[in-house]
Protein backbone atom coordinates (compact mmCIF):
# COMPACT_ATOMS: atom_id res chain seq x y z
CA UNK A 1 0.00 0.00 0.00
CA UNK A 2 1.63 3.64 -0.48
CA UNK A 3 1.36 6.39 1.77
CA UNK A 4 -1.02 8.89 1.32
CA UNK A 5 0.66 12.10 0.74
CA UNK A 6 0.60 14.81 3.66
CA UNK A 7 -1.94 17.21 2.53
CA UNK A 8 -1.53 19.53 6.31
CA UNK A 9 0.40 22.05 4.19
CA UNK A 10 -3.24 23.02 2.51
CA UNK A 11 -5.05 23.77 5.78
CA UNK A 12 -2.40 25.55 7.25
CA UNK A 13 -2.79 29.55 8.41
CA UNK A 14 0.02 31.62 8.13
CA UNK A 15 1.63 32.25 11.63
CA UNK A 16 0.62 36.28 11.07
CA UNK A 17 -2.39 36.93 9.55
CA UNK A 18 -2.87 40.17 9.07
CA UNK A 19 0.57 40.28 7.63
CA UNK A 20 -0.63 37.60 4.94
CA UNK A 21 -3.98 39.60 4.57
CA UNK A 22 -1.90 42.84 3.72
CA UNK A 23 0.68 41.72 2.00
CA UNK A 24 1.09 42.95 -1.62
CA UNK A 25 2.95 39.90 -2.95
CA UNK A 26 -0.12 37.55 -1.94
CA UNK A 27 -0.60 35.55 -5.04
CA UNK A 28 -4.16 35.33 -6.38
CA UNK A 29 -5.24 31.65 -6.74
CA UNK A 30 -5.56 32.70 -10.77
CA UNK A 31 -2.34 34.18 -11.16
CA UNK A 32 -3.65 37.54 -12.45
CA UNK A 33 -3.12 40.75 -10.39
CA UNK A 34 -6.51 42.25 -9.18
CA UNK A 35 -5.14 45.09 -6.27
CA UNK A 36 -7.86 42.93 -4.00
CA UNK A 37 -5.74 41.82 -1.35
CA UNK A 38 -8.14 41.85 1.70
CA UNK A 39 -10.89 39.08 2.49
CA UNK A 40 -14.24 39.61 4.12
CA UNK A 41 -16.19 37.05 5.53
CA UNK A 42 -19.64 37.12 6.11
CA UNK A 43 -22.26 34.75 7.23
CA UNK A 44 -25.70 34.78 5.26
CA UNK A 45 -28.62 32.35 4.63
CA UNK A 46 -28.53 29.66 2.17
CA UNK A 47 -31.97 31.44 0.29
CA UNK A 48 -29.94 35.20 0.28
CA UNK A 49 -26.57 33.03 -0.83
CA UNK A 50 -28.79 31.87 -3.51
CA UNK A 51 -30.61 35.12 -4.79
CA UNK A 52 -26.77 36.80 -4.92
CA UNK A 53 -25.63 33.68 -7.18
CA UNK A 54 -29.03 33.78 -9.11
CA UNK A 55 -28.72 37.65 -9.74
CA UNK A 56 -24.85 38.08 -10.38
CA UNK A 57 -25.37 35.37 -13.37
CA UNK A 58 -28.17 36.93 -14.59
CA UNK A 59 -25.99 40.03 -15.05
CA UNK A 60 -23.08 38.35 -16.37
CA UNK A 61 -20.82 39.24 -13.71
CA UNK A 62 -19.38 36.97 -11.41
CA UNK A 63 -20.73 37.03 -7.36
CA UNK A 64 -17.40 39.04 -6.38
CA UNK A 65 -17.40 41.66 -8.51
CA UNK A 66 -21.37 42.28 -7.92
CA UNK A 67 -20.81 42.59 -4.94
CA UNK A 68 -17.89 44.72 -4.83
CA UNK A 69 -19.44 47.14 -6.65
CA UNK A 70 -22.26 46.85 -4.40
CA UNK A 71 -19.92 48.22 -1.36
CA UNK A 72 -17.92 50.54 -3.69
CA UNK A 73 -21.31 52.41 -4.41
CA UNK A 74 -22.39 52.05 -0.58
CA UNK A 75 -19.21 53.23 0.48
CA UNK A 76 -17.56 55.49 -1.42
CA UNK A 77 -14.16 56.60 -1.19
CA UNK A 78 -14.46 60.23 0.09
CA UNK A 79 -11.58 63.06 -0.08
CA UNK A 80 -9.23 63.05 2.68
CA UNK A 81 -9.62 59.77 3.70
CA UNK A 82 -6.28 57.77 4.93
CA UNK A 83 -6.81 54.82 3.35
Amino acid sequence: MSDRPNRRAFATRPGDPEQWIRSDDAAPRDGKRSGFTARLTIDITPELRGRIKIAAFQRGVTVADMLRELLEREFPKHEGDPS
